[in-house]
This record gives C-alpha cells, sequence and structure tokens, in this order.
C-alpha cells in the first residue's frame, strides 16, 4: 500500500496567522479601549497662542488649577440647544469669547458655583463675551428649571444638552472627569483654557482672567 504523505505545514501557516489577526481584531473592537474621538487637532491662528500666552500668568490663587493651552487647538464642535428648543453648536458663538461650563443637577460644587457664573455673565456678558453654561442631565429635565431658580440664577441663558453627548465628547477628550467642568475659548473659536471643578468667578483673578480673555 502507497505511504500517504501529511500536507507540508507551511500550507497552513498563513491560513492560521490571518485567522490569528482577525481574531486580534475582533478582540480589540469588542474589548479593547476605543481610540479618541472628535479629537479638535485644526490649527489656531497665532493670535490664539498669543492670547494663551497671557492668559498663563492670570491663572493664579483660585485659578491656579486652570490649565492653559500652550498650542491653542479648535474648540470641539459640541451641539446643544437653547430654551425653546433650538438647536445650536459652538461655531454659533465665533467672534466672542466663551466661558463653556457643563453641569447638572446632581453636582454640588455646581451648585455653588452656578451663581457666581449668573453674575459673572451679568457683569461681563455682551457681543464680546458669554458664559455658556450647558445643563447634561439626560432625564427629570423639570429638575433643571428648579436648580437654576434655587440658587438665584437670573442672566445666564438656559442652555442643556439632553443627549449627554457634549459631555462624553469632552471625556473623550480628557476634558470631563467629572462635573463642572469649564473650558474658555476665544473669538477664533480656539481652545485656550480648561479646568475641571468649580471656580470663584466673582474674585479679581478671575475678573483680570476673563477681562483678558475678552480683549484677545
Amino acid at each position: 500500500m502507497a505511504k500517504t504523505e501529511n500536507p507540508p505545514r507551511q500550507r497552513y501557516v498563513l491560513p492560521v496567522a490571518l485567522g490569528a489577526l482577525a481574531a486580534l481584531g475582533v478582540g480589540a473592537v469588542l474589548y479593547g479601549k476605543p481610540p479618541p474621538t472628535g479629537k479638535a487637532v485644526a490649527v489656531c491662528p497665532p493670535a490664539s497662542t498669543a492670547l494663551a500666552a497671557k492668559l498663563a500668568p492670570l491663572a493664579k490663587g483660585d485659578l491656579a488649577a486652570l490649565a492653559i493651552s500652550s498650542e491653542p487647538r479648535r474648540a470641539q464642535p459640541l451641539a446643544f440647544e437653547s430654551e425653546g428648543g433650538h438647536k445650536l453648536t459652538l461655531a454659533d458663538f465665533r467672534g466672542r469669547a466663551v466661558l463653556l461650563n457643563l453641569w447638572a443637577t446632581w453636582c454640588a460644587p455646581c451648585r455653588v458655583e452656578m451663581p457666581a457664573l449668573d453674575r459673572l455673565q451679568a457683569a461681563a456678558g455682551g457681543r464680546d463675551f458669554e458664559v455658556v453654561a450647558i445643563n447634561v442631565d439626560t432625564a427629570r429635565f423639570e429638575r433643571r428649571d428648579a436648580f437654576l431658580d434655587g440658587v438665584g440664577v437670573k442672566t445666564l441663558t438656559r442652555y442643556a444638552d439632553p443627549s449627554g453627548e457634549a459631555f462624553e465628547v469632552l471625556r473623550r477628550d480628557g476634558k470631563a472627569l467629572g462635573l463642572p467642568v469649564t473650558m474658555l475659548i476665544d473669538q477664533d473659536g480656539c481652545e485656550v483654557g480648561a479646568m475641571a471643578g468649580a471656580v470663584n468667578w466673582d474674585s479679581a483673578n478671575a475678573q483680570a482672567l476673563i477681562d483678558a480673555l475678552k480683549r484677545g
């Protein structure tokens, strides 16, 4: 009887290797950490870098935790809505400086910070600057007005993102590890500073910084 030869092993090497690579790919999708998405990498004008350099020495005292960008980049194109459900993005504020603040009704530090943000808007808000405070609650929306009324907010526009996506975008970008989170955006739509945690926006340091941000 003729001896049957086993097929050469090399015939199976490539299919097995390809199968292993495919399995690794599926595993990465299912179990691996997804790559960051929505990174704002567009180049900003030299004026934004110059502004950041002016702001850096003002981030002191109660603003010491404010991270000023050495290389400003375009702010994330966050989407949210104004009162009445009108859809907006940060691009709608191009041409004026913005203090963007994300908050929620369950956030205790937000309750402390919100009155100062309201006073900041009353004192400095206008065509060249706005405090854009966005509520990111995804349920029990009736609590938003009760929260703001309860802390005496009178000036802030009541922006909201009921989808919660604005927070997720900033979380993936490493900005939002909790609430509140604040970003400083210049008139060109470039992010020049970011901070996690509540701030006393009534302080002299904060007023000096916002004045510099408005002047550009």
